[in-house]
């Protein structure tokens, strides 16, 4: 046995050391790339970028801190690039993934003039843009999911979905707060069950950037796995069961959110405290959810068909709370100056705003014919203004002195999406990456409405210019003036009083009044249509061979061509598979049969899954205008002889895929 001694050292040994040197690598995760702009082999760019790089790879780089930042040459030579490394990694292991990194730049991105690359324990950019304290949000995106899903049952998902929130949410504040814009969090879920945490920002970004980054990553994340991580080049968040990060090297963590309950609890003396707390609080919580429940009802059975709910106590206080004083709206928008205005809608003309205090606001004027009641204003007032989205824009308070009616909502700096998707001097500004983006927002925050919000509610009236851009070019839904109110239990409502936009609004609804969550889905299915375009839906004209944007659409569909849609300012860069999906969503939204349109909840899905298969399309229900230069339905017109259900022809269609 001794004499085998020997070979079980060397063989031990050289496993080992391999073991090491394979270890020493960095795990390659992904890297962005785009074409848009390129540089030459010869070129002053590529001198500027060995530079760069060989300053940010050098023995000199801030390891420690785990970033630096450099830019090198001048004017349209110029390149800026930085790293940064996972907040718990030592220096060593950074110097070693930013080496590594540095040397399989050209391997993978040959002559990109902009490049990101994830690696496990660090980043590395560069770009010929300022990329420098400023959050990128909308491009470079790079998500990873375990493989293990959750548990299918509904009321565990929300439980899990809710605990990644509260704690990502938490260790986000944490990590804008941080000079070093990095947190982490470990919550004991179960008895054998721990939750990890991590978010990171780059350095540069300021407190509020950092914040916004992280929340948009945070609520991009799929929930329904038990891990998952989102990179942008700004920040990058990940969350699983098992830890992933090095504790020691971060230090004491943050106090963690309060645990779910464990399914099984000691028997020992010592843990009396928790058996006492695991009985008695889950009582306390029963008693509250049954009181909940009666007053809900309660309220409910005094409630009769087509009136507005009644106010109890907390929306009384809620309505104080919102209710502003008209001479400081007044000021804050130079007694409503032309030079304030910035939009101009059916429902009054809208200005901007800015409170003593620094607040920005967008102040909506509404018009003193509409026949609602103070109370009912009010009501609605109160209902929005207690949605929380991030794709919906804040109603911030109102005001109904002086005989005028004003809502006041959050600022959103880069108004709607129509300023740029029509107009050809901007449209180039919205790339694929970031249309696909806003696509997902819009869905994202009408599923909201449809579904996860308190109550269901019913837009009316989505459209391009009710859609309004933050500073990140994400989608927030606007203008609720026509939104309906359904109950729990309530699938479908009549009306003869017809309220939209002609091309928005579904045959159903044009013709019959009847709305649905399904009449928000075919307005959803026109954004669609035009977002990935760059067309207005009734920018037709007789000559066209097509009445509108659906018709013409859904043609080229029929006919294999369906790339043929495609604004030309993105044909070239953009993702054709994406393209040619969010086509196809796009034409199953706007389906003559409201049955056959999907729901919210199934588009997200169809969205973000890209093995999910896709029911072929039927024709669309079309809507044609008898009066033409009209748009817009106020409240008080009827569609009754304005709008009619036509179709293509009357022969049958082959569903055809289009390749």
């Amino acid at each position: 046995m001794s004499s085998l001694f020997p070979f079980i050292f060397l063989f031990l040994f050289s496993f080992l050391t391999s073991f090491r040197a394979s270890a020493q690598d960095p795990r390659f995760l992904a890297y962005y790339c785009p074409n848009a702009t390129t540089y030459s082999s010869n070129s002053t760019y590529l001198t500027n970028l060995k530079t760069l790089l060989s300053s940010l790879s050098s023995r000199n780089a801030s390891y420690s801190t785990g970033f630096q930042n450099a830019t090198v040459g001048q004017a349209l030579d110029r390149v800026t690039g930085l790293f940064l490394c996972r907040g718990d990694v030592s220096p060593e292991v950074c110097r070693n993934c930013v080496t590594f990194a540095v040397n399989n730049t050209f391997s993978r991105c040959p002559n990109q003039r902009e490049a990101v690359f994830y690696y496990e324990e660090c980043i590395l950019r560069y770009s010929h843009k300022n990329i420098l304290s400023t959050a990128i949000t909308n491009e470079g995106e790079f998500i990873l999911r375990n493989p293990n899903h959750i548990s299918p049952i509904q009321n565990q998902i929300n439980q899990f979905t809710n605990l990644v929130l509260s704690n990502m949410n938490q260790i986000a504040i944490e990590a804008a707060d941080n000079p070093r814009k990095f947190s982490t969090i470990k919550t004991e879920l179960t008895a054998l069950q721990t939750f990890y945490g991590l978010v990171q920002c780059t350095p540069d970004l300021s407190r509020q950037n950092c914040m916004n980054c992280l929340t948009s990553s945070i609520n991009r994340m799929p929930f329904s796995r038990i891990g998952a991580r989102q990179f942008w080049p700004s920040c990058n968040s990940r969350y699983e069961l098992y830890d992933f990060y090095n504790e020691t090297a971060i230090g004491t963590p943050p106090p963690p959110l309060p645990p779910l309950a464990s399914p099984s609890l000691s028997d020992k003396s010592g843990n009396s405290n928790v058996v006492v707390v695991a009985v008695v609080v889950p009582i306390i919580v029963a008693v509250l959810i049954f009181i909940a429940g009666y007053c809900f009802f309660a309220k409910r059975a005094k409630k009769t068909y087509g009136t507005t709910p009644a106010l109890d106590e907390d929306d009384k206080t809620t309505i104080e709370s919102l209710q502003l004083d008209y001479r400081a709206i007044q000021a804050a928008t130079n007694d409503f100056s032309e030079n304030n205005k910035i939009g101009r809608g059916g429902f009054g003309d809208v200005y901007k705003g800015t409170f003593s205090n620094g607040t920005e606001v967008a102040v909506k004027r509404l018009s003193k014919t509409s026949e609602q009641g103070d109370t009912e204003f009010k009501n609605e007032v109160v209902v929005v203004a207690n949605l929380r989205h991030k794709n919906l824009v804040r109603i911030l308070g109102f005001s109904i002195e002086r005989e005028e009616r004003i809502l006041v909502y959050e600022y959103v700096e880069n108004k709607s999406l129509d300023n740029f998707l029509f107009d050809p001097a901007k449209k180039g500004q919205l790339y694929w990456t970031q249309r696909y983006h806003i696509i997902g927002g819009i869905a994202r925050g009408i599923l909201y409405l449809h579904q996860d919000s308190r109550l269901t509610i019913i837009h009316r009236d989505l459209k391009a210019s009710n859609i309004l851009l933050d500073a990140d070019m994400n989608p927030k839904i606007a203008d609720f003036g026509m939104a309906r109110i359904f109950g729990m239990d309530q699938t479908q409502q009549n009306t003869s009083r017809i309220v939209g936009t002609y091309g928005y609004m579904s045959p159903e609804y044009a013709m019959r009044g009847q709305f649905s969550m399904k009449s928000d889905v075919y307005s959803f299915g026109v954004l669609v249509l035009e977002i990935i375009s760059g067309r207005k839906n009734n920018s037709f004209i007789e000559t066209d061979d097509a009445q509108d944007l659906v018709t013409h659409a859904w043609r080229l569909w029929r006919n294999g061509t369906a790339l043929d849609l495609v604004d030309p300012f993105i044909a070239d860069s953009c993702r054709k598979s994406e393209v040619v999906r969010c086509t196809h969503i796009g034409l199953l939204c706007v389906q003559e049969d409201p049955v056959k349109r999907p729901a919210m909840s199934t588009i997200s899905v169809m969205l973000t899954s890209n093995t999910m298969a896709l029911p072929a399309p039927q024709q669309p229900g079309f809507f044609v205008r008898s009066r033409p230069g009209t748009n817009r339905l106020d409240s008080d017109q009827s569609t009754t002889n304005k709008s009619v259900t036509v179709s293509i022809d009357d022969k049958s269609m082959s569903d055809l895929d289009p390749r």
